[in-house]
C-alpha cells in the first residue's frame, strides 16, 4: 500500500484488505472478552483480600462508627487551644527549637557519611559487583530498621535526650541517603567523565569535575526533603524519651490536656508547613522551577 495515496484511497484499500488484516493480526483484532475476564478476576482477587485483611484484624463497621463519633468529641474539647501559661508557651517553643535541631542535626551527619558511601555504591564509580552487591544489602537492611526503633535501641546506649534522638534520625536516613545518592550518581551523564578523562584528568578529577556538577544539585534537594520529613519524625522519637516536643504532647494526651495538645500541635503544623516553604524555595532555586 504506497504511502502517497489519499488518504480516502488508503482507508478505500484497508476496508478491501479487511480479511488480510484479521488473518495476519487476529490476535490484536479478536474478543477482548479474555482480557476483560482477567481483569474482573484480578479486582475480584484483589477485593475478597481486602475483605479477608478486615476480617483477619477485626474491623467492623460498628467500630469505625464509635471511633469516628469518640474523635468529633475529642475535636471539640481540643478547642480553642489553649496553652494556659506564657510560661508554657516558651516552655514549648523551646522543646520545638530542640526538636529542630534534633531533625537538623540528624539529617545532615546522615547526608555526611552517606555521601561517599554513594560513591561505592555507584556502578559507574565502582566496578567491582561484590562491592557493589555488598553496600546495597547494607544499605537495605539499615533503611528496614524504623526511626523509633533506632531512638530505643539508642536511648538504653546513651540514655535519654536529644543525643540519642540525633543518633536514631542519623542512622535511619544513612541507608536512605546512601541508596538515592548512588541512584543520582549512576543516572549522570557519562560523557562529561569521559570528556575530563580524554583530556589526561584522572578518574578522581574526573568524578569532581564530571559527576560531582551534576549530582549536586538532585542530592541538596534529596537532603532538604528529608530535613522536612525529619521534623516529623524527630516529634515522633520525643514521645518515647529522645528530645524534643513528642514527651510533652505524650504527656498532655496522657492527662486530658486536650487543649494544650492542640496548642502543640499547632505549633507543629506551623514549623512543619514553613519548613515546607523554605525547602520548595530552596529547591526551586537550585534544581529549577521544572523540577518540583
Amino acid at each position: 500500500m504506497s504511502a502517497s495515496l489519499p488518504t480516502s484511497s488508503r482507508r478505500d484499500a484497508m476496508l478491501a484488505d479487511a480479511a488480510g488484516l484479521a488473518e495476519r493480526h487476529a490476535a490484536l483484532l479478536g474478543p477482548a472478552w479474555r482480557s476483560e475476564l482477567t481483569g474482573w478476576i484480578v479486582a475480584a482477587a484483589l477485593f475478597a483480600l481486602f475483605c479477608f485483611g478486615l476480617w483477619q484484624l477485626g474491623f467492623t463497621f460498628t467500630m469505625l462508627t464509635h471511633g469516628g463519633s469518640q474523635m468529633l468529641v475529642i475535636l471539640q474539647v481540643m478547642l480553642p487551644p489553649n496553652p494556659e501559661t506564657w510560661a508554657r508557651v516558651v516552655f514549648y517553643l523551646g522543646q520545638l527549637a530542640e526538636t529542630l535541631g534534633i531533625a537538623f542535626l540528624g539529617t545532615l551527619i546522615a547526608a555526611i557519611i552517606a555521601f561517599p558511601l554513594g560513591f561505592l555504591a555507584a556502578r559507574n564509580v565502582v566496578s567491582n559487583l561484590f562491592i557493589h552487591v555488598i553496600a546495597r544489602r547494607v544499605f537495605d537492611t539499615v533503611r528496614a530498621i524504623d526511626v523509633l526503633i533506632w531512638a530505643l535501641l539508642w536511648i538504653n546506649v546513651v540514655g535519654l535526650g536529644p543525643f540519642a534522638g540525633v543518633l536514631a534520625i542519623a542512622c535511619s536516613d544513612i541507608g536512605s541517603f546512601a541508596k538515592l545518592f548512588s541512584e543520582a550518581i549512576e543516572a549522570s551523564d557519562r560523557k562529561a567523565v569521559e570528556g575530563v578523562l580524554s583530556s589526561g584528568g584522572t578518574w578522581t578529577q574526573a568524578v569532581r569535575y564530571g559527576v560531582l556538577p551534576q549530582v549536586l544539585p538532585v542530592i541538596t534537594s534529596q537532603v532538604l526533603y528529608y530535613f522536612e520529613s525529619n521534623t516529623r519524625s524527630a516529634t515522633i522519637i520525643g514521645i518515647v524519651g529522645a528530645g524534643g516536643i513528642g514527651l510533652s504532647l505524650s504527656e498532655m494526651i496522657r492527662t486530658v490536656e486536650w487543649q494544650q495538645v492542640s496548642f502543640i500541635v499547632v505549633l507543629m503544623l506551623i514549623t512543619v508547613s514553613a519548613i515546607d516553604y523554605v525547602s520548595t524555595l530552596l529547591r526551586r532555586s537550585i534544581i529549577g522551577p521544572s523540577s518540583i
